[in-house]
């Protein structure tokens, strides 16, 4: 375990460079990149004296680094400034409510693609050399090889034109103990559909060929000598070695929790943070980029740490820090 916490704390001693030098590029590529966020304020009408006194009181005239060091000062104390699309509001106070609104639909289409994939891969592969693996595999491509600007309104067409099973899109929201929840309701279920059956096919190819691997290593063989029962072989030996690369793919994921596909809440009118993103790009609001860029770098970093630790746990023989346990 000592090994494994010095790991830890040099993991997280390094973040804050990271954090540095990410944030540091993407303040310059917002200072520097091209267009001005005051003219797209001004819309057609563009008055010099009025973006003279714009640009002075948003601070423009500074120094670069005075500008960042100003800004990154307000943002670790959790203040990400004043937002320019739309302007007048706390970028913390339109940001956080639509990273929420991502994070919700998002963990739930994380489970499910797991939940589905998983066993989807081990079955395919316990059934190599019979007409089930490729058909198991090859239904869950079929969705996959589908665009998301194709396979939205097709759902949409066919279970809410059509059938009126489910509304075309919204989203609503049911207050539990002061926390609002919108994935319990019908109107999560075609945002889950659009992310879950592209999705399942990933892990369960990957699954798959995991399972494969590891089927004529000698601990199956013995597990099966043993009198073993298959579900035992299976879920005890099997499924657990083939699932650690797997916890890679799983910290991967965890970072798309906080981002959102901007088709999917464009199509769908669910107030995420992909379609703020989005305007926030072609608004020029630097800030608002900024807060999104640091968000899920920390994101990015933790969960990438999060799967080297559960290496340890999967795989008792691997101990952080300190090799392969002999």
């Amino acid at each position: 375990m000592r090994g494994l916490a010095s790991y830890i704390v040099g993991r997280l001693l390094w973040a804050p460079v990271i954090l540095l030098a990410v944030s540091l590029a993407t303040f310059a590529l917002g200072r520097f990149g091209p267009g001005d966020p005051i003219r797209i304020l001004q819309g057609q009408y563009r008055d010099p004296e009025q973006q003279e006194r714009i640009a002075e009181e948003l601070g423009y005239h500074d120094n670069f680094f005075v500008q960042y060091w100003r800004y990154m000062e307000r943002a670790v104390q959790g203040d990400f400034g004043e937002g320019l699309s739309p302007r007048g509001f706390q970028v913390n106070d339109v940001l956080f409510p639509r990273l929420w609104v991502t994070f919700q639909y998002n963990l739930l289409a994380l489970i499910i693609i797991f939940a589905v994939g998983i066993p989807a891969g081990i079955w395919a592969a316990l059934k190599q050399g019979t007409w089930m693996d490729p058909f198991t595999i090859g239904m869950l491509l079929f969705p996959a090889s589908v665009p998301v600007l194709v396979i939205i309104p097709v759902l949409q067409w066919l279970f809410a034109v059509q059938l009126g099973w489910l509304p075309s899109g919204g989203w609503q929201v049911h207050e539990f103990y002061g926390v609002e929840i919108g994935i319990l309701n019908i109107h999560i279920v075609l945002p889950m559909l659009a992310l879950t059956l592209p999705g399942s096919a990933g892990v369960a190819r990957y699954m798959r060929t995991q399972v494969l691997q590891v089927l004529d290593d000698d601990y199956v063989r013995t597990a099966r000598a043993k009198g073993l029962r298959e579900f035992t072989v299976v879920s005890r030996h099997i499924a657990r070695n083939a699932m650690l690369p797997l916890a890679t793919i799983m910290g991967f994921a965890l970072v798309g929790l906080l981002g959102g596909s901007i088709f999917l809440e464009t199509l769908l009118g669910i107030p995420g943070v992909g379609e703020y993103a989005f305007n926030a790009v072609f608004a020029r609001d630097y800030n608002a980029i900024m807060a999104i860029v640091l968000l899920t770098s920390t994101a990015f970093i933790l969960a990438n740490l999060l799967a080297d630790i559960t290496y340890a746990f999967i795989d008792p023989r691997i101990r952080l820090g300190g090799g392969v346990e002999r």
